[in-house]
């Protein structure tokens, strides 16, 4: 047999995968591993998928979307935030945020193109940009800094193969927010280079110590920003798959025949429930968004009075605490605790570089649960 592909074959599995299977086996096991909500879609979301079914709402749609959706996506992003999209050519309804991020990058890039990646990061970046036929380009961030990014180490990185900066703040595995003003320098800088910027704002919704700044909206950056958000955890729909992307008609334009051609359209169910989730499910974000500030404080306290320093983080449903005292790496500190204390949490090694010497913990679960598991932490950190 001819060999398969050496970009795909070269691609490390998922390092969280390995520990979801072990978990999986194990019974009363607490998991702090999926960051996934633990609220269920709210119910009047659900009846409107139900009633679109009912009603025979079973076709495709637009490769673009429902032009409703688009519409209620539009009218979300300027009253929120103050960005204006052309619903009928400057939006397009993706398979959750992780399509949207696949569909921009083999938009954006050529072979051999460069993107720069703040590190820690979601474990799909890098792979995503690998199969589109671009090169990540690394740029740390570190627990000094609160991981945000620093616009000397990204300008510092910039070589005339580099095409686009990714963004992802509140961030996922740390939890990292960065101020308006941050953001800025940025996007200046990706202004000066003539750089794309491609910014997953997936956590838009779970900012808690201040707003959410969205990337579009700073100066000089919608122009050159594709916008990346979905329904999955502000609205805890994480199963029914469903995303967008925002940019300039011809960005869109480009993105819609990836999109045209792999996935043809999204759920046509799940877009009649995104457009109630739009209109009518701002009171249910609002009471879970404050449940996970109250678990954030809670756990986060609960970690430092343990021995394991961790900072509150601004931002997602993730603390991502310093394991450094234990003189374990990550992936021993998680193997253990699993298979002596039955709790889950992530090696934050998975994430890139900048996550040695830490673990993730999503606390997006019940708060007994996440007291039990700080009960179980202390009790292993009393072993070592």
């Amino acid at each position: 047999m001819k060999p398969l592909s050496e970009t795909v074959l070269s691609a490390p599995a998922s390092g969280i995968r390995r520990y979801f299977d072990l978990v999986s086996e194990m019974e009363d096991a607490i998991s702090l591993g999926v960051g996934e909500p633990d609220f269920v879609t709210p119910w009047r979301v659900r009846e409107a998928a139900i009633y679109s079914l009912e009603k025979g709402y079973t076709t495709y749609t637009s490769n673009y979307g429902l032009i409703e959706l688009r519409r209620e996506i539009t009218r979300m992003l300027h009253d929120r935030y103050g960005v204006i999209y052309d619903p009928a050519c400057e939006v397009l309804v993706t398979v959750g945020v992780s399509e949207g991020l696949d569909t921009a990058f083999r938009a954006l890039l050529n072979p051999g193109d460069e993107v720069l990646v703040p590190e820690p990061c979601y474990v799909s970046y890098i792979p995503c940009i690998r199969f589109a036929g671009g090169c990540p380009v690394p740029v740390p961030t570190c627990a000094e800094n609160q991981f945000q990014t620093s616009v000397e180490d990204i300008t510092s990185r910039i070589t005339p193969r580099t095409k686009a900066i990714l963004l992802s703040y509140p961030t996922n595995p740390t939890g990292a927010t960065m101020t308006r003003e941050g953001l800025q320098a940025v996007i200046n800088v990706a202004r000066e280079h003539d750089l794309y910027v491609v910014s997953d704002e997936i956590y838009d919704r779970l900012s808690y110590d201040a707003p959410h700044t969205c990337v579009a909206s700073l100066e000089g950056a919608a122009e050159r920003t594709i916008l990346l958000n979905g329904f999955s955890k502000a609205h805890a729909m994480t199963g029914w798959r469903i995303g967008y992307a925002c940019a300039p008609a011809p960005i869109i334009e480009t993105m819609m025949k990836v999109h045209q051609y792999t996935m043809m359209c999204a759920s046509i169910t799940a877009q009649m429930a995104a457009i109630e989730a739009l209109r009518h499910g701002e009171r249910d974000v609002e009471e879970m968004v404050t449940d996970y500030d109250r678990r954030r404080r809670l756990f986060v306290k609960g970690l430092n009075d343990i021995g394991l320093d961790c900072a509150l983080p601004g931002g997602a449903f993730y603390a991502f605490p310093s394991i450094a005292r234990t003189g374990l790496s990550a992936d021993a500190f998680a193997e253990r605790l699993l298979l002596e204390q039955r709790v889950l949490v992530i090696p934050g090694d998975v994430f890139g570089p900048g996550g040695v010497g830490h673990v993730r913990c999503c606390y997006a679960t019940a708060t007994d649960k996440l007291t039990e598991a700080l009960r179980r932490m202390g009790r292993f950190l009393e072993t070592l």
